[in-house]
């Protein structure tokens, strides 16, 4: 993650801001006594919110858990030609 000032920050707002959303890069911002914050997209931080959601919640990562075995073990739901098609647009 890029670090830069406050001052340089406020300087150059629109490009530093047009590059978060742009690069997907979260960008921290210092500031001298010490109160750092970072600058995150809204789309970053939703999935952001989202991977935190799954991974406090037991059941689903059970599941993923259990699907990733039967995967390795290649058991489980094997989906038609028409349905990989269907989920791949091919």
């Amino acid at each position: 993650m890029d670090s830069i000032s406050v001052n340089k920050f406020r300087e150059n707002l629109k490009t530093f801001i047009e590059q978060v959303v742009n690069d997907h890069s979260p960008l921290k911002v210092t500031r001298r006594n010490g109160d750092d914050f970072v600058v995150l997209s809204s789309d970053d931080w939703e999935r952001e919110q989202e991977t935190l959601y799954v991974l406090q919640n037991n059941d689903l990562m059970k599941q993923i858990a259990a699907s990733a075995a039967t995967h390795a073990n290649n058991k489980g739901y094997q989906p038609t030609a028409g349905e990989l098609n269907e989920i791949t647009g091919i």
